[in-house]
C-alpha cells in the first residue's frame, strides 16, 4: 500500500470493498461479529495510509492522494456497517412478523389461550400419549350471567372479565393440561391422566368456585358464575368434534338445572350428538 502503484491501491481497495459486501451477506444476522470484520479489514490499512500520507515524499499530491484514499475505504466501512444495519433490522421485522402470524393463528388475541386449531392439535398429541389406563377429561364451559355484564357495563369491561376469567382458569389448571377459548363466553378444558370420573368432576368444581369470586373491575364487583359439561375418553368417543359435541350436550343439562352445575356426557347425549352428525 505504500508504493505509489495506482493499479495495486485500486485492487486493494477493491478487495476490501468486496470483503465488507461478503461479510454483510453472510453475517448481516450477526451484527457484532459483522462490525468486528469490516473494522479488521478498513481500520488498519485505513490507518496505515493516514500515517503514509503525513511522511515526507517528494511525489505529486502524494498527502491528498494517499489521504483521499483512507477516507474511501472508511466510507466503505461505513456503508457496509449501514447495509448490515438494514439486512439486520429487516431479518428482525420479518421474524417478527411470521412469529405474530404463528400466534395469531393458534392464540385467542384477546385472553392469550389457545383457539380451536391449536386445541384440536394438543388433543391429537395428548390422545397419542394417553396410556391405556388413563382418559382425557373434555370440560366445555359457559360463563353464566356474563351477557348481563356485558349489556350493563358494556363490551370494554366484558372483554376484562374474560381476560381475568382466563387467568383464573390457567391457574386452576396443571401444566400438562390445556385451557382454551372457543370464543364469546365459551372455553374448553383438556384434562390429562384421568383415571376416574371423579377427578374430572374435582377440577370442575374447582373451576366453578375459582370462576365464581367477584371480579373487581373499575372499583365496581361482579359475579358471574360458570356451567360444565364433561365428556369422556374413550368412554365417549376419541373424535374430538364428537366429544364437545357430547360435553356441550351435557352443558346444556347443566344450565337447565341452573347457575353452576356440572354434568357428565350422558348416553342420550351421546344419541344426540349422532343424529346431529347424521
Amino acid at each position: 500500500m505504500m508504493a505509489h502503484e495506482p493499479l495495486v491501491h485500486l485492487a486493494t481497495v477493491s478487495l476490501v470493498f468486496t470483503f465488507g459486501a461478503g461479510i454483510v451477506s453472510r453475517n448481516a444476522g450477526r451484527p457484532t461479529l459483522c462490525a468486528i470484520s469490516v473494522s479488521l479489514a478498513v481500520l488498519p490499512v485505513a490507518f496505515a495510509m493516514f500515517v503514509h500520507a503525513a511522511s515526507d515524499d517528494g511525489e505529486r499530491l502524494h498527502t491528498e492522494f494517499f489521504t483521499l484514499e483512507a477516507l474511501l475505504l472508511i466510507t466503505v466501512g461505513l456503508m457496509s456497517l449501514a447495509s448490515a444495519r438494514h439486512l439486520y433490522g429487516a431479518s428482525v421485522e420479518h421474524l417478527t412478523a411470521k412469529h405474530d402470524l404463528g400466534k395469531l393463528a393458534r392464540f385467542d388475541p384477546l385472553t392469550g389461550l389457545p383457539n380451536r386449531l391449536l386445541l384440536r392439535e394438543s388433543f391429537q398429541a395428548k390422545l397419542k400419549s394417553a396410556h391405556a389406563t388413563s382418559q382425557l377429561a373434555i370440560h366445555y364451559l359457559d360463563l353464566d350471567g356474563f351477557k348481563a355484564i356485558n349489556d350493563q357495563y358494556g363490551h370494554p369491561v366484558g372483554d376484562r372479565m374474560l381476560v381475568e376469567v382466563a387467568d383464573r382458569l390457567a391457574s386452576a389448571i396443571r401444566t400438562q393440561d390445556v385451557a382454551a377459548r372457543l370464543g364469546g363466553d365459551e372455553f374448553l378444558l383438556i384434562q390429562s391422566h384421568v383415571h376416574h370420573a371423579d377427578q374430572a368432576e374435582l377440577l370442575a368444581r374447582r373451576v366453578i368456585r375459582q370462576l365464581s369470586e367477584p371480579y373487581v373491575i373499575d372499583g365496581v364487583a361482579m359475579r358471574i358464575s360458570v356451567s360444565i359439561g364433561i365428556a369422556l375418553t374413550p368412554e365417549h368417543g376419541l373424535d374430538m368434534e364428537r366429544l364437545m359435541g357430547c360435553a356441550d350436550a351435557a352443558l346444556y343439562r347443566s344450565k337447565a338445572k341452573g347457575k353452576a352445575q356440572v354434568q357428565f356426557c350422558g348416553p342420550e347425549d351421546v344419541q344426540d350428538e349422532g343424529r346431529a352428525v347424521a
